[in-house]
Order: structure tokens, then C-alpha cells, then sequence
């Protein structure tokens, strides 16, 4: 592509990509992956029992951050220019940080993860969010769509 790439982005990216890639490896391994990552006993055991729902879930938020990736990539210059792109990263970036700082009234809703889930899911989206909001700092004006 004739623009320059943000390496902030393309991070932001792999980072997303890979943490799709983690909650698929969920389905693959199991639930003593489900129990590693601490999704839950719950989780393990839905799997384990052969229940819809552990798939399904995993499956909507590795789409999610599959899409998440491919905005970041295509905000970095590496993929084609998606719809919205500076609209859709900024509202990304402030899901990550949100979701990296305000975790603690989101855990009523999910009683079954571990205190260990909270501390390394929450580190990882605001470092995924800080890595967005630094790359899309850099790209600010070449997202706005009028320049190249």
C-alpha cells in the first residue's frame, strides 16, 4: 500500500489476532484450558459436557477480536481500507482501555472466572488498548479519510 505502516497498529493487531487465536485454542485443548486462562469451572465443565454454550461464546469473542485485528491492520496501512476505520479503532481502543480498567462491575456478571482471570485479562486489555491509542495518535489524520 502506498501508505506508510504504523507499527503501533500492526502490534495492536497481532495482539488481537492472538488473543482470537487463544480463546479458539480453547475449543481445540479443552477445558483444562478453559480452567488455565480462568474462564471458570463452570466453562470447563460446559465444555466437558458437550453444552452449546462455551462454543458459542468463544466462537463471538474470537469473531470479535478477529475483526478488532483486521481494523487495527487496516488502520496500520497493511490490509485495504475497511468502513469507518478511524471511528471503529477509537471506539476499539476505548472498549480495551474501558474493559483493562473498570473490570470490577463486570465480575458480578461473571462469578465463575478467577480473581487470576481478572488480573491478566484486564493487564492484557489495557496494554492492547494503550498500544491502539498510541497507534491511532500516530494516524489520526491520515484516518480521517482526506489525507494519504
Amino acid at each position: 500500500m502506498a501508505s506508510p505502516t504504523n507499527k503501533l497498529l500492526v502490534f495492536g493487531g497481532a495482539l488481537s489476532g492472538l488473543a482470537a487465536l487463544m480463546h479458539l485454542a480453547c475449543l481445540v485443548v479443552g477445558a483444562p484450558l478453559f480452567r488455565l486462562l480462568g474462564a471458570g469451572e463452570q466453562m470447563a465443565q460446559l465444555h466437558l459436557a458437550g453444552h452449546w454454550y462455551p462454543t458459542v461464546v468463544t466462537l463471538v469473542i474470537a469473531s470479535v477480536l478477529t475483526g478488532w485485528s483486521a481494523y487495527a491492520l487496516s488502520g496500520a496501512g497493511l490490509i485495504r481500507k475497511l468502513p469507518l476505520r478511524r471511528t471503529a479503532l477509537s471506539v476499539i481502543t476505548a472498549i480495551y482501555i474501558v474493559r483493562g480498567i473498570a473490570f470490577a462491575p463486570a465480575m458480578a456478571y461473571f462469578p465463575g472466572n478467577s480473581m487470576t482471570f481478572w488480573a491478566v485479562s484486564s493487564s492484557i486489555c489495557l496494554l492492547i488498548g494503550i498500544v491502539h491509542l498510541m497507534g491511532l495518535r500516530q494516524s489520526w489524520v491520515r484516518l480521517s479519510g482526506g489525507a494519504v
